[in-house]
């Protein structure tokens, strides 16, 4: 089953410093139909203008993670943490019992990225953060975990559910295929630039394709594209 999910579907809440897009009910945008995918529970696309962010705030229970598309976003945290995450780079962020923080554009330009919420496994625990670096080159062609709860999934960043967070440059006319642990897995799929087609489905860019009970799939690239893909319970 796949079931396409147009960019101009998605809910929209434009704050003038924030344009965001929602794959799934968040803050004012509810939908029944689109409360989460699995244990994914928020994917959401965001425009952030430049010296803006989101100011200090809470997060319990949840495993977040940041894919940066354009720009760099900068983040600060009660236990003491401050990075700044670049372009095709990603951090991961384990809310554990509570944390708080804050994250801002402070570049001189647009930053735009993904951030993803997935439920964890279990409530409770010490608070994290980590990011790294995730070279383009290395995922072109193949599908390379980015974030992961997985066994053996050794170089992505931890995250403490069972899903993974993975990533792939596929370029015009060739093909990735990604197989699922099990059938039942709750796949869904973003490209991040480019065009892709699965199945009999085309999709564009900041698609959604919500994807389960499939043994696996293959992506075709209509055009240079870049993919991201979680794989959760």
């Amino acid at each position: 089953m796949i079931e396409h999910r147009p960019f101009n579907t998605l809910g929209k809440a434009n704050h003038g410093w924030l344009d965001a897009n929602h794959h799934f009910s968040f803050a004012g945008y509810h939908d029944p139909s689109r409360v989460n995918w699995g244990a994914l529970r928020v994917w959401n696309d965001d425009r952030i203008a430049p010296n803006s962010g989101f100011p200090t705030h809470p997060h319990q229970d949840m495993e977040i993670i940041t894919y940066v598309r354009k720009g760099a976003i900068t983040h600060r945290d009660s236990m003491g943490n401050e990075g700044r995450t670049e372009a095709g780079d990603v951090q991961v962020m384990s809310a554990g019992r509570g944390v708080q923080h804050s994250e801002f554009n402070l570049e001189d330009e647009e930053t735009t990225l993904f951030q993803i919420w997935i439920i964890p496994s279990e409530r409770g625990g010490d608070p994290g953060w980590g990011a790294r670096q995730f070279p383009k080159g290395d995922r072109a062609g193949q599908f390379v975990p980015l974030a992961s709860g997985v066994a053996n999934d050794d170089d992505a960043l931890p995250i403490r559910t069972d899903a993974r967070v993975l990533g792939a440059t596929v370029k015009a006319g060739e093909s990735v295929t990604y197989t699922p642990r099990t059938a039942d897995r709750h796949l869904y799929l973003v490209p991040a630039t480019g065009s892709i087609r699965v199945g009999d489905i085309e999709a564009q860019a900041r698609d959604g394709l919500a994807i389960t009970k499939e043994d696996s799939i293959t992506i075709t690239a209509l055009e240079d594209s870049e993919l991201v893909l979680v794989d959760a319970a």
